[in-house]
Order: structure tokens, then sequence, then C-alpha cells
């Protein structure tokens, strides 16, 4: 029993929350099957989109369930998983295996600062050992600027020596296409998803599995056009516009701004909650938002 590889456009999802911060179950499930009818191959839960250190472990479990018992098609989600401390993170991943999740995917250790690439391949290798389950599909998570902690290619090479296809693929949220593009050089089969969607339009021959990109909530239809248009000119003409797209939503904090297009989207004032430390945008901000994004969604 293998979990498949997971491919395309693939959208890390926020996650909903009600009046006292916690998950919102039921405005996710319809937002997930929104997307994975919108365009999406397959999305990304309890990320950093999915303010996911915001919750506890039992909310995490409970977000898992309920998407687990949606009817949602489990081999097109992928979720994090990975938290500093070992036994909370193979507690996360285990239950991932145990529903169904096609993918978890890993933060390095990130409290410590100056993490040794010894202790990196220690962890995975431990978590590893301690899952021991058939559906077990590592994906690490590359986001340095927030974790101050890497994955480094000679860390990737060596896990991916010691753990096979275990170790299914890495998510770049750095932005750093040579740091991409090293990993898909030094380790073919390895899945590689960088996090913009510009990168869509010649993703197969650049050698990447896809894209996973907060913005992608807002951008399925063009960012699939993209994928599903690789080498002509549509499709490149649609990997352009949902760059731009991302360009106008990545100024501003993304989460918040992701959250204020959808409440737009959905008529719903709800989706503007963000779970603490996190604000929503304020009215201003977000009608500027909103305005630019329409603007440019219209044009062809």
């Amino acid at each position: 029993m293998t979990s498949p590889r997971l491919r395309g456009v693939i959208a890390a999802t926020p996650t909903p929350v009600d009046a006292d911060f916690r998950p919102d179950p039921e405005r996710l499930v319809r937002h997930c099957r929104a997307l994975l009818d919108g365009g999406c191959d397959a999305i990304n839960l309890l990320g950093t989109t999915g303010e996911a250190t915001a919750f506890g472990v039992e909310q995490r479990i409970a977000v898992m369930r309920a998407i687990a018992e949606s009817r949602l098609p489990l081999d097109r989600f992928m979720v994090g998983t990975g938290v500093p401390a070992l036994d909370e993170t193979v507690r996360l991943t285990r239950a991932a295996c145990e529903l169904g999740f096609a993918g978890q995917l890993i933060l390095p250790p990130f409290y410590y600062p100056d993490v040794g690439n010894d202790g990196l391949v220690a962890t995975i290798d431990a978590l590893v050992a301690r899952v021991d389950h058939p559906r077990l599909a590592v994906y690490l998570y590359h986001i340095p600027q927030n974790t101050k902690v890497p994955w480094p290619l000679e860390v990737v090479a060596r896990l991916r020596e010691r753990h096979g296809a275990t170790l299914a693929g890495l998510k770049d949220s750095a932005g750093d296409l040579a740091y991409a593009r090293s990993i898909v050089t030094a380790l073919p089969g390895f899945d590689v998803f960088p996090s913009s969607e510009a990168t869509l339009g010649s993703a197969t021959a650049d050698g990447f599995a896809g894209c996973i990109s907060a913005t992608v909530n807002v951008t399925a239809r063009e960012s699939q056009a993209a994928w599903s248009g690789q080498g002509t000119a549509a499709g490149a003409a649609a990997a352009k516009k949902a760059a731009e797209l991302r360009a106008i939503v990545s100024g501003h904090p993304l989460v918040a701004a992701v959250k204020s297009l959808l409440a737009a989207r959905y008529r719903d004032d709800a989706w503007n909650r963000l779970a603490l430390p996190l604000v929503a945008l304020d009215p201003e901000r977000a009608a500027a938002l909103r305005q630019a994004y329409e603007r440019r969604a219209s044009v062809p």
C-alpha cells in the first residue's frame, strides 16, 4: 500500500477559523471541494498558509479527520505534520498515514539555531522508524525565511539514499529556483515543487512536479491552464497572468490577503478571521487588494 504521487497545481489552503480562533471544518471542506472542482490537482492542508503552527495537535488531527470524513479524495491531499517536537511530529504524521492522506509535509525542527546536518538526518531517520507505516510519504518543507533552518541539498541527498521512495519530495517556499534546480539535478525522480505559479509554464521541462502555492487559492484556473498548456503560447500566457495575480496578492501579508479575497469570493466575512497572532487586513487595504486583483483578473 503506497501513496500516489502528487503532481501539478497544488493549493496551500488557508484554514477558516471561528470567533474563538478554532478551525472551522465545514467552511474548510467546502473550500477544498471548490478548489478540486476549480482547477487544482491537489491540496496542501495545514501548512503555513493554513496557519497550522497556531493550532494544537488535537485541533490539527480534528481538521485531518474532518477532511477524511468528507469523502474528498485523500489521494489528492498533502498535509503538514512537522513541528519542533519529534513525538508530536510522529503523532501527527502517523495520524495522516492512518487516515489515508497521500503525503506528509515535514518542517525541519526549527527552534534551535544552527541545527547541523547530522541532526536533521537523525530527525527524519527517527520519524520514519517510529511512524513505520506503508502510507508514509515524506515531503520536506523548505521555508528558511520562516524556520531559519533549511533542508540543505546534502541532507536531502543523504535522506533519499537512506529512505528511497519514502522520501517522496520537497516543497521549496524560499523562492530560490537555483536551489530547487540543484535538487532536481542531483536527485532524478525526486519530486520538487517550487512555490510560484510562474514556474508552471515550463515545469516538466525544468524537472519540477508542479507547484505548491498559497495564491493558487485564487489563481487555480490560470494555474491549471499554464500546467496543462506547457509548451504552448496559451500556456505561457496563463503562467504570466497567474504570476501577475500572485504578485498583486503578495504585496500584502500573504495569509490575510488570500483570506480577504476568499471572503469576497464567497461573500462570507468569516473568511477574514485569522488565527492569532495574525490579523486581518484593514478595510481600506482589503478594498485596494480586491480592486487590483479584479482589474487584472478581468483582462485576458
